[in-house]
């Protein structure tokens, strides 16, 4: 597994003592062998939005059904399938195999020694010697050490017996299951102007395909393809030596990891140019293709570390994209729901604490500080008291509001108060007859009877205004006599 493993030297100023090494895939891998079955998910609807899979290829590579392939319903292909199973049942712990670590651990020696010997011309191309051959394929069948760097074997042994590896697997090591999703890939081209496809393929979305495909094979198909395509990208950088491009290694590997098993050339006549174009294609991207798309490592980051969970590549565009800002008022009316729902919970719980406090004052033997507490309990009935264990008070008397919101409510229902204020204003108070007052009625003549009544009402005043006028003209006037 460390082979598939990225690392990235980290040198920030803040951790100068020790360089740090991490894995920018931890997370892609802890998901994916934490929880196989989300990984998968999350993968194979990223690989649906970039190519078109029917229900039947869908489930294929999902692993629902038996893969169908080219000539599967022939009778010689049936036969030299069972030819072949035969054939693998005498072979030993490596050749002929399923595919283990203990088996990518032996032919490792074998890509290692080539990586030594890239210069020599015609590799994977010219055939090395039988003999040789045999003796270093029974030596890694048994397990036994090899000293590749003896002089023994030469690089063409070494090259021709890593393919003759590869084509007694079981199955291709890009595994039948997905055999029409690399065709789907191959079909990947370039959009016009005008939304018509054109014969340009779309080396990005091919790319990313491939990455995508590539993290759902199985770990150990995985680890040697990876092995593999490096070996055959270092080997394609020295064509000008060993006259081998990108394109001769894909024709001398394809039929080895791509190609179904037992099958016929005329069973793939129209689809081989897409199968050799595609190796040639891993081959020369080998580089890009074994490190996840960045929104495949946030969806697992963020579903270790964080709340959210993308879904595909659409999901972390559309937060990232500068139309996003209309999803910030959802983000403020669901944070301002929490904090209610955050609020009412936590007035809930001291509801409660103060019910469970009245409960045991209530419980308390009868005396001065027991009479104390439930006082204080009743200044507040409707928070503190659990509903019928508690005694009401009498509702206090409303009075004028002198708050700012009581102004606002004067301003906004000023004409029914003002009204109000001017009938307050206008009804009667009880008049004070002064001593004089009652002495200059008495000498008006006024009757002595007259009630305390009539002189609070304003027509008793209005009289009594009257009578002590004439009664000051009376006298003057007798005075003048």
């Amino acid at each position: 597994s460390d082979a598939i493993c990225n690392f990235v030297i980290c040198n920030d100023s803040s951790f100068r003592s020790q360089p740090i090494i991490f894995n920018p895939d931890f997370f892609v891998e802890k998901l994916r062998h934490e929880k196989p079955e989300v990984f998968t998910e999350l993968v194979v609807s990223n690989i649906t939005r970039l190519i078109d899979l029917p229900g039947a290829e869908l489930a294929q590579l999902m692993g629902e059904e038996d893969p169908k392939l080219p000539g599967a319903n022939s009778t010689a292909s049936g036969f030299f399938r069972s030819l072949m199973s035969l054939k693998r049942k005498e072979k030993g712990v490596v050749f002929g195999s399923p595919l283990t670590e203990e088996g990518i651990a032996q032919v490792s020696q074998l890509i290692e020694y080539l990586h030594k010997n890239l210069r020599a011309e015609g590799l994977f191309r010219v055939p090395g010697n039988s003999i040789r051959q045999q003796i270093l394929k029974d030596a890694l069948n048994s397990g036994t050490d090899i000293d590749l760097d003896s002089g023994e074997f030469h690089s063409n042994d070494v090259a021709t017996l890593l393919k003759m590896f590869l084509g007694e697997l079981p199955e291709p090591l890009l595994t039948h299951k997905h055999f029409h999703a690399h065709l789907k890939i191959a079909d990947l081209t370039l959009f016009d102007e005008k939304g018509n496809k054109t014969s340009t393929p779309d080396k990005e979305r091919q790319i990313e395909a491939l990455q995508l495909l590539f993290l759902i094979l199985p770990a150990p198909n995985r680890s040697l393809l990876k092995l593999l395509l490096d070996l055959l990208y270092q080997t394609a950088k020295k064509q000008d030596k060993n006259k081998m491009s990108a394109h001769n290694l894909a024709l001398m590997f394809a039929p080895h990891i791509l190609w179904p098993r037992n099958v016929s050339t005329n069973d793939l006549q129209e689809n081989i140019t897409k199968l050799n174009n595609g190796v040639t294609f891993m081959i020369k991207h080998s580089q890009k293709l074994f490190k996840a798309p960045v929104y495949i490592r946030e969806c697992a980051r963020l579903h270790y570390l964080g709340s959210r969970a993308h879904t595909s590549k659409d999901d972390l565009d559309l937060l990232t994209s500068p139309g996003s800002k209309e999803v910030q008022p959802l983000k403020s009316q669901k944070r301002s729901r929490l904090d209610s729902c955050h609020q009412e919970e936590t007035q809930q719980r001291t509801e409660e604490a103060l019910k469970e406090l009245f409960r045991h004052v209530h419980n308390m033997p009868d005396s001065a500080k027991k009479k104390k507490l439930i006082r204080q309990f009743n200044k507040h009935p409707t928070t503190l008291t659990p509903g019928s264990d508690v005694p009401t008070s009498p509702a206090p008397r409303r009075t004028r509001s002198r708050s700012f919101s009581g102004l606002i409510k004067r301003k906004v229902l000023g004409t029914p108060v003002i009204l109000e204020r001017k009938s307050r204003d206008t009804t009667p108070e009880p008049a004070r007859v002064s001593k004089e007052n009652v002495q200059l009625l008495q000498k008006c003549g006024s009757p002595a009877h007259m009630s305390q009544a009539k002189l609070k009402s304003p027509e008793g005043r209005k009289e009594e205004s009257s009578r002590r006028m004439r009664a000051l003209l009376l006298s003057k006037d007798s005075s003048s006599l």
